[in-house]
């Protein structure tokens, strides 16, 4: 993944955690603590190497700098430090999440914190969040299509894409295309998760998604339906200001 991740957002990075986490440890011996917890070494190699200004004082910028874009990568979903050029749509999808959807937040939160450690449970979560999103809107007493609460993400799609409009037949051809291919995509999420994690269980053989940056693609995905429906929900049924004058009897 080091190749993906240019020197230049690197070190835009690096600033970014440095200042972390002495925002978040406060002391030399903490800040050291912390990042020995990253370290792994051998007799003939090491991942990084941790500098010191004196005995014992850590040089945390030049220890930083010493890492591979992947161990920065990770340092950085750890403390929770947004990546939006590596990842973009993450990080507003968690805005969203955190203003509007409490219980979607702390699922997709869970998630891109396992994207790198456990890539099943970091797809799992993440669609778990979406179908969380989705029944939710359907909550909402403006919308016509009703659930039951055990509708998997496939289903949930066809339901509110349905209440959207967007598979209308009379809209033209490239819309509708482009709302079958909205449905498609959830179904693949919902698959992937089925039939590629270990959330299911698997036997030797079975195909299963371990690669990180794969899951960076597919929880990325997940983040952009999840923005859109959110989107075109806020738009069609905007929140009511209720600021109504009290009537007082003199």
């Amino acid at each position: 993944m080091n190749e993906l991740i240019s020197p230049k957002y690197q070190m835009k990075l690096v600033s970014q955690i440095e200042d972390t986490i002495w925002d978040e440890f406060k002391s030399y011996t903490q800040v050291r603590n912390y990042i020995e917890k990253w370290y792994e070494y051998d007799l003939n190699w090491e991942n990084f190497r941790i500098f010191e200004k004196d005995e014992n004082i850590i040089d945390l910028n030049r220890t930083l700098h010493s890492m591979s874009g992947e161990v920065i990568l990770k340092i950085a979903i750890d403390l929770g430090v947004d990546t939006p050029d590596f990842i973009p749509s993450i990080p507003t999808f968690k805005n969203m999440l955190k203003s509007d959807y409490k219980t979607a937040y702390n699922t997709f939160s869970k998630a891109f914190k396992q994207i790198e450690t456990d890539p099943s449970l970091a797809i799992g979560l993440a669609n778990s969040a979406l179908e969380s999103i989705i029944k939710e809107i359907l909550k909402n007493e403006s919308v016509k299509s009703k659930i039951k609460g055990t509708e998997t993400l496939y289903k949930l799609t066809s339901i509110i894409l349905k209440e959207f409009n967007i598979t209308n037949i009379n809209h033209p051809s490239e819309i509708k295309t482009i709302g079958s291919y909205l449905l498609a995509i959830c179904q693949s999420i919902e698959k992937l998760r089925s039939e590629k994690t270990n959330f299911h269980g698997k036997t030797e053989g079975d195909y299963l998604l371990t690669e990180p940056i794969y899951t960076y693609f597919v929880v990325n995905a997940i983040s952009t339906v999840g923005l859109y429906l959110n989107s075109y929900y806020t738009t069609k049924f905007p929140k009511q200001n209720i600021d109504e004058e009290s009537d007082f009897v003199f």
